[in-house]
């Protein structure tokens, strides 16, 4: 029997296709998702939610949301009556049409029907919005059944395999063995406090020797003269390090003392933190060994200790390149200390394992309050990890301040600061001392007439000197390429005593240095200090008038200033950010050149690993450095490819220590006719001669490469410092200028104005690496910044000053070394009033282009006029 009848409903239309008409009036009802469906017949309802419909026990509130059925207000009233006599629509519903279609008969109320749509849609939205988080709740229920369950399966597994394996014979007996020795095992003993005291005192003793070791080399002696045992004995190493310890009792001074307390304060630090004594004495016995052999390394290649700034190498990713500087003959003393840390680690850790005492100080984290003793014992760490750490902290920052309690109570023990040469210090105060001494750096003292008036007059005053000097000069600085060439460790060998070949090594910088201006340049370094003659020599300014502690200018002054200032801005003011380039043919962030560089202004520094790097980069048979003939390739590239004028830098890397036989076909082997060196020595120059001789070679190439440019063009080349090759020679205190003393030359090429010109050598046979531009703007015949006229005139007067260390010619160690333009040392209190006044007034320049407010950048001091 069918459910709907048609003679039950009477209104139902016939089913035809309408054409749409506007709506006038009435409203929508939900109805089955059927768009040819009449809007009166039930058997449009039963069609497609009929099971639905009639199963219900309620009355139906919605069916789909997509589809409804539209009963107009005036005629659907009756239909509706019946369909609620049939059962379809409810009475609730028939009312409530019944006050639409009211409504809809009163025209004064037409804002009524888009409410109810807005009410409709809003119904619908939320109905939507239901049913799609009910939809995602039952799917991440589900997710979350199945994720659940798998765990539970792998669980299940993994629980199954483990009682398997511990069911095994063998596996059992294992777990009894250790169930038995359990008990035997924790109550094993505690290690006492006083044998950890002993430890305490051997290790630290025995590390404050080996770091005075490692500053310490042992004397070679002329074979002509006569020493007597015992004196070879008391200048030994060893006896160099006894004496150190001995002095408290002979000389009543305390620095091996002073050492024992720094190292003791690091070792209370790694127990109070870690608060596990075997673990703080494995962390400290690594640190101090690996830190005593890279110092004792150091020493030998670069005659200093290591410190404070040497550790950028390490933070910037340095620290595989800096091994590639290990000598040969060091190679063996590294395995050495690798072998004995190997057996020192194990010993740590055993007696870690067989100590029954876990906690140096007793306490308890999880509950500090259970009890006294923890409460007592948590504190008491507490108290003692920050105490050490204050103590430490408070020791390093104020050990270099005068008159702090640092200072004064290091004093009492003997500790005299020679941070002027760290050398001297750290054989003097040790290592330890001399790292902390400069963990904090002053850059340089504030002078006492320091102020915007007397630097404004100090600007007004150099102004007119330059406007003198510009008068007779007729050329621009900017009209020229100026390369300035770092050329690493040139030095010609024959001026150290005791060294002589049976050929010249350098026949062509010979010939060239006769016949342009040229001389001899007063080197701060000897076997380092590369980065301190690049500074230098690109800002004009002198290390000699810095603090002691101010070691590297590149690591510990450039990084930290906002607008440093270097002479390649010169070039930069007038031809924008492409007025200045530089290759390193090494890595960027040695003695970190990449950040320095960028600041200074430099369009790139192109090096190895910089983008884009350098292209001609090949080496010399065994050599692992880029030969200079390939950097000065680049040079050329640069210049071929710019334009216009610019400033170039090149630091080459060719003659790098170590030299370990790198040439295959080295004549200098046979032409050696040194005499008093050790095997070491004779292996180490004729390897270092080789590269000069093929430093001499590329560099006349170079030069007459560039007198084919159709370009104006000005080098200066210097050599940075003398390897540290000559320890014979450094034995003899009266040597120590000579081992300061590197050559330079200042050169224009054919299409220079000033080609050919060779400056008076009663102006130019010594000089510093401050004074090279002044140097070439007076080879060049070119106009000068009030700067270039300050440093030109102090140039006449203090031709050359360095800080070194030298107890000739009765100047103390650690004074400024001046020279004459004769190469004779001079005191300070010797130079005449008008040096004097020139030097006090570098010395207020210095202070405000580093320290100060920078009153000078205000003014026209650093342009040229």
């Amino acid at each position: 029997m069918p459910i709907f009848s048609p003679d039950r409903h009477a209104c139902a239309p016939s089913y035809v296709k309408l054409t749409k008409q506007p709506i006038a009036g009435g409203t929508y009802r939900p109805l089955a998702n059927d768009e040819d469906s009449n809007a009166c017949a039930p058997s449009a309802l039963s069609g497609h939610h009929g099971s639905k419909l009639y199963t219900q026990k309620s009355a139906i509130h919605a069916i789909s949301d997509n589809t409804s059925i539209f009963i107009s207000g005036a005629g659907t009233l009756p239909c509706l009556r019946e369909m609620a006599s049939s059962g379809s629509v409810s009475k609730a519903e028939i009312d409530n049409n019944e006050q639409i279609a009211s409504s809809e008969l009163q025209p004064h109320q037409p804002a009524e029907q888009p409410l109810n749509q807005v009410v409709s849609v809003c119904k619908r939205a939320a109905h939507t919005t239901a049913k799609t988080l009910s939809t995602a709740g039952h799917t991440a229920v589900k997710a979350t059944k199945v994720t659940g369950h798998a765990i539970h399966t792998a669980a299940t597994a993994v629980k199954n395999a483990w009682h398997t394996f511990i069911n095994f014979k063998a596996v059992q007996l294992i777990i009894k063995f250790f169930r038995k020795a359990y008990g035997p095992w924790k109550k094993r003993m505690r290690f006492s406090y006083a044998f950890y005291a002993i430890v305490f005192t051997l290790l630290t003793s025995a590390e404050v020797i080996f770091l005075q070791w490692g500053v310490y080399s042992e004397p070679t002696y002329d074979k002509s003269n006569e020493v007597d045992q015992t004196t070879k004995i008391l200048n030994s190493v060893a006896g160099q390090v006894t004496k150190f310890v001995s002095q408290m009792y002979l000389e009543q001074k305390y620095q091996f003392l002073l050492s024992l307390f720094t190292l003791a304060v690091i070792y209370l630090v790694f127990i109070f933190v870690t608060n596990r004594f075997w673990i703080a004495t494995l962390l400290f016995g690594i640190l101090f060994t690996v830190y005593g052999t890279a110092n004792s390394v150091k020493m030998g290649l670069r005659n200093e200790p290591i410190i404070p700034a040497d550790l950028s190498f390490v933070t910037g990713g340095d620290s595989g390149k800096l091994l590639s500087f290990i000598p040969e003959e060091s190679q063996s003393f590294v395995n050495s200390v690798i072998t004995v840390l190997a057996w020192f680690i194990c010993c740590c850790i055993v007696f870690f394992i067989i100590d029954g005492r876990r906690s140096f100080i007793y306490c308890s984290w999880k509950r500090p309050f259970a009890s006294i003793k923890n409460f007592t014992g948590t504190l008491t760490r507490i108290v003692a990890a920050i105490s050490s750490i204050a103590l430490l902290c408070s020791y390093s920052w104020n050990l270099s301040v005068p008159g702090s309690w640092a200072y004064s109570f290091a004093g009492s023990l003997g500790y005299t600061p020679s941070l002027f040469d760290t050398k001297i210090d750290a054989q003097t105060n040790g290592p330890v001392t001399t790292f902390l001494s400069l963990a904090k750096t002053k850059v340089i003292e504030k002078p006492k007439d320091y102020n915007r008036d007397t630097m404004t007059q100090i600007a007004e005053k150099y102004s007119q000197q330059a406007i003198s000097i510009n008068n007779n000069r007729q050329n621009d600085l900017t009209d020229s390429t100026v390369v300035m060439i770092l050329s690493e460790t040139f030095s010609d060998p024959t001026r150290i005593p005791g060294i002589s070949f049976s050929t010249d090594p350098i026949p062509n910088i010979h010939a060239i240095k006769d016949t342009t201006t040229s001389g001899l340049m007063l080197s701060s370094g000897y076997g380092g200090g590369t980065a301190n003659m690049e500074y230098q020599a690109l800002t004009g300014l002198s290390l000699s008038i810095f603090d002691d502690s101010l070691i590297i200018p590149f690591q510990q002054l450039v990084p930290n200033q906002k607008n440093p200032y270097a002479f390649n801005q010169i070039w930069n003011n007038r031809y924008g950010a492409d007025g200045s380039d530089a290759v390193h043919p090494y890595y960027q962030s040695m003695y970190l050149r990449n950040v320095d560089y960028k600041k200074f202004g430099f369009s790139h520094l192109r090096t190895l690993d910089s983008t884009p790097s350098i292209k001609h980069k090949d080496t010399i048979d065994y050599s692992p450095y880029v030969s200079d003939e390939e950097a000065y390739k680049n040079i050329i590239d640069l210049i071929e490819k710019q334009k216009h004028p610019q400033f170039l830098q090149l630091s080459t890397m060719q003659n790098h220590m170590p030299y370990t036989n790198w040439y295959i076909d080295n004549e200098f082997v046979g032409a050696d006719t040194s005499t008093g060196l050790s095997a070491d020595e004779y292996q180490n120059l004729e390897t270092y001669t080789k590269g000069l001789n093929l430093t001499d070679q590329a560099t006349a190439s170079f030069l007459d490469e560039l007198n084919q440019i159709d370009k104006p063009i000005t080098v200066i080349f210097y050599g940075d410092h003398l390897p540290s090759i000559y320890s014979t020679a450094d034995q003899d205190t009266e040597n120590h200028v000579a081992l300061h003393e590197t050559d330079y030359f200042i050169w224009s090429n054919s299409a220079s104005a000033s080609s050919g010109t060779k400056l008076d050598a009663s102006n130019t046979a010594f000089t510093s690496p401050n004074y090279f531009m002044s140097l070439a703007a007076n080879h060049m015949n070119a106009k000068v910044s009030p700067y270039l006229a300050l440093l030109t005139q102090l140039l006449e007067q203090i031709p050359a000053a360095s800080r070194i260390a030298t107890e000739t010619g009765g100047i103390s160690s650690g004074d400024t070394t001046y020279l004459d333009m004769s190469g004779n040392q001079i005191s300070k209190k010797s130079l005449s009033k008008d040096a004097k006044q020139l030097l006090r007034d570098y010395e207020l320049v210095q202070y405000d282009m580093t320290a100060g407010k920078g009153y000078l950048n205000n003014t026209d001091f650093t342009k040229v006029q």
